[in-house]
């Protein structure tokens, strides 16, 4: 069965998309089946698999592959539709075998409101019942079609009823953050935030109501597997003084206020688990600096930042062994994380 693992900070800016597709592309290369769910409305993973330059680029993409995407293949959920849940028809990825895309759709944040009322009413409103169920049982029969080792959620910044539903039916959720006070202060909202929606999510799953639904809410069982630090800069190999001063706070805010709370509501995984992956505390999968003008390489040649050539990137000389070098940093960076995930859900290969 596929684990579905959420990317998830209620703070944007945080190279997010980016890390979902780098890491996703790096389980492919590693031998997993992977499907990346572009769950943001406004699509920039969906932008990083297919080439949207042209201005109704999505909206062509959107007539002529009807229902290969996430928003409409839920419809019939939504609408009321006299006709299941199929799986999705899913993008396979460009140049990379076993990773498949399920795109996003700019109108998802429309279904907000329905799925808000969905969650706090369908005990009482039997339409409604289906709702909550939706997604995961849409992402459990499209990753069987595609015999799946991973799904992989690409969530947008923000505390809405789409993302409690997308992190409350994951079996595992990770936090992209920056050395920032923004990052820091997000870390103290999480800590709130998630237990209450873990709460929220056991209680659904016991409703008479949702466990008889077409698509059962299923009881949730997400553990915190780490923090992704990144979009900092480095001098003379190590993050500038003002970076490590705000690394300092990031990892006390979250030794401090966000483990404990996630320990408390029984998010954490076995201290073991933990060590097996050589991940200590603070529980920080990666710490990945910036990819500075890598980014828009890899973005215009739809293809992650490690896998860049020197005609990707259009340097020459003694620029490009430098480049060259940071590129093979990243490979290994990435492909030391994608071992740690493998470890964390018992997929090691």
């Amino acid at each position: 069965m596929a684990q579905v693992i959420a990317m998830f900070n209620n703070k944007g800016g945080v190279s997010k998309t980016t890390t979902c597709f780098n890491l996703s592309w790096m389980l492919a290369e590693r031998g997993k089946k992977v499907i990346m769910v572009d769950a943001d409305p406004q699509c920039n993973l969906t932008g990083m698999v297919l080439d949207l330059t042209q201005v109704d680029a999505l909206d062509e993409f959107y007539a002529k592959h009807p229902n290969q995407n996430l928003r409409d293949a839920l419809d019939p959920a939504f609408q009321s539709r006299p006709r299941p849940l199929t799986p999705v028809e899913c993008v396979e990825v460009r140049g990379r075998e076993g990773l498949f895309l399920i795109p996003g759709h700019v109108g998802l944040a429309e279904d907000e409101v329905s799925l808000g009322v969905a969650q706090q009413l369908s005990e009482s409103i039997q339409a409604l019942k289906n709702l909550p169920g939706s997604f995961s049982h849409l992402f459990k029969i499209t990753a069987e079609k595609y015999d799946a080792d991973y799904v992989i959620l690409d969530l947008s910044p923000g505390l809405g009823s789409i993302n409690q539903n997308l992190v409350s039916v994951s079996d595992y959720f990770i936090v992209p953050a920056s050395p920032d006070v923004f990052s820091v202060m997000a870390m103290d909202s999480l800590s709130r935030v998630l237990p209450k929606w873990v709460h929220w999510a056991d209680r659904a799953a016991e409703l008479d109501a949702l466990a008889k639904a077409d698509y059962v809410f299923p009881k949730p069982k997400l553990k915190f597997m780490g923090t992704i630090v990144q979009r900092y800069r480095l001098k003379n190999g190590v993050p500038t003084i003002a970076f490590q001063e705000y690394f300092d706070a990031l990892d006390r805010a979250i030794a401090e206020t966000l483990v404990p709370a996630l320990r408390s509501s029984n998010l954490m995984l076995d201290e073991s688990l933990y060590e097996s992956a050589n991940e200590d505390p603070p529980y920080r999968l990666a710490s990945i600096p910036d990819f500075n003008a890598l980014i828009a390489n890899s973005q215009q040649s739809r293809k992650p930042v490690f896998k860049l050539t020197q005609s990707d990137v259009g340097r020459g000389g003694s620029v490009w062994e430098i480049t060259e070098g940071s590129i093979q940093k990243f490979h290994e960076t990435f492909n030391v994380l994608a071992q740690k995930v493998e470890t964390l859900t018992r997929q090691d290969t």
